[in-house]
């Protein structure tokens, strides 16, 4: 009787550590949850933030430069010209790679015998899907409801257009400033610069439901991130770009730059989730990105979808359908 037992014993003494250990464990998640680190953790899982920025990047990669290269067939050579110097300079694309890139970028004429009216409908359509897909970050991290309709396809033109219009005024400024201290009023004029587009980003992409001041930690993450991204890149990305190229050919510059434009729609989300993090928090700062009130949400605006419907996972970074990590899809602005 007493060797039956024995065994029976053992194992409920094994148990009940094991229980022990997975209390211990839920108590320390728990109190983590509530640190402010733990807080962005926890809303970037609930954002599906690796699945969120891959497929962010992915739509980048595929739609950037179709659409840049029908874009700058409407320019001038002159700034065709500057706009595939800036292009490689900022990915690191040089030697045998840049004359690849050349290629693309053929003179005015031949693209637009290449392209045609529909070829360049569908790098516009390329375009305004990835708008889609960053509008989609906004929304997620907000919580904000689906809606917009073909509205929201507008506000990807409008965003486009915006995105253009600022790569010519770059373009043309680096032409105007050809003086010693141009590089750094430069540099100065695209941190900026970049600051107030992303800003005006988050809120065009959020519909106007979140208020400006709310959106400025976003903004600030956003355009400094972006372009301290940029810079430290032109020291990595030459190397990877040829070593690339070297062992795939084209298809490595295309390597290259998924890996790039991943890193790239990973700062975004992360910015999208900090920013509501902070809005949302109690103390001074976000009351004052509130603007002294209870929500950081501007006046008619939607109220907010609810939470997860159970804690969230690490398996829900990588995206886990309509279930997911329980927020509904009605965040797509596909739908709606």
């Amino acid at each position: 009787m007493t060797d039956n037992s024995a065994p029976g014993s053992g194992s409920g003494r094994a148990g009940s550590r094991t229980q022990q250990l997975r209390t211990t464990a839920a108590r320390h998640a728990e109190r983590w949850q509530r640190t402010a680190i733990g807080d962005v953790w926890s809303r970037l899982l609930e954002v599906e933030f690796v699945d969120r920025s891959i497929a962010l990047a992915a739509k980048a990669f595929v739609s950037f430069f179709p659409f840049l290269i029908v874009v700058t067939a409407l320019t001038p050579d002159s700034v065709r010209d500057e706009v595939l110097i800036d292009v490689s300079g900022r990915f690191g694309i040089s030697g045998n790679a840049y004359g690849t890139l050349q290629q693309a970028f053929t003179s005015a004429d031949e693209t637009r015998a290449a392209t045609g009216v529909i070829g360049a409908l569908v790098a516009v359509a390329f375009a305004i899907s990835f708008t889609t897909a960053l509008q989609r970050v906004y929304l997620r991290a907000w919580r904000r409801p689906a809606g917009g309709g073909a509205r929201n396809r507008g506000r990807g033109a409008v965003w486009m257009g915006g995105i253009v219009a600022l790569m010519l005024v770059l373009t043309l400024a680096r032409d105007v400033l050809r003086i010693p201290t141009g590089p750094a009023v430069l540099w100065a004029i695209g941190l900026l610069t970049a600051t107030g587009v992303w800003w005006w980003t988050a809120h065009l992409m959020l519909r106007g439901d979140v208020r400006w001041r709310a959106l400025i930690p976003t903004a600030l993450v956003t355009g400094i991130g972006s372009w301290l991204y940029t810079l430290a890149a032109s020291a990595w990305m030459p190397a990877t770009v040829t070593k690339q190229f070297a062992q795939f050919g084209a298809f490595g510059i295309a390597l290259a730059l998924v890996t790039w434009f991943t890193g790239l729609a990973l700062l975004v989300t992360v910015a999208a989730v900090l920013g509501r993090t902070l809005a949302e928090g109690d103390g001074t700062l976000g009351s004052w990105l509130r603007t002294g009130r209870t929500t950081a949400l501007a006046a008619g605006a939607a109220a907010p979808l609810p939470g997860p419907d159970r804690p969230v996972r690490l398996s829900d970074a990588f995206g886990r359908g309509s279930s997911g990590s329980g927020v509904p899809l009605a965040h797509d602005p596909d739908e709606g």
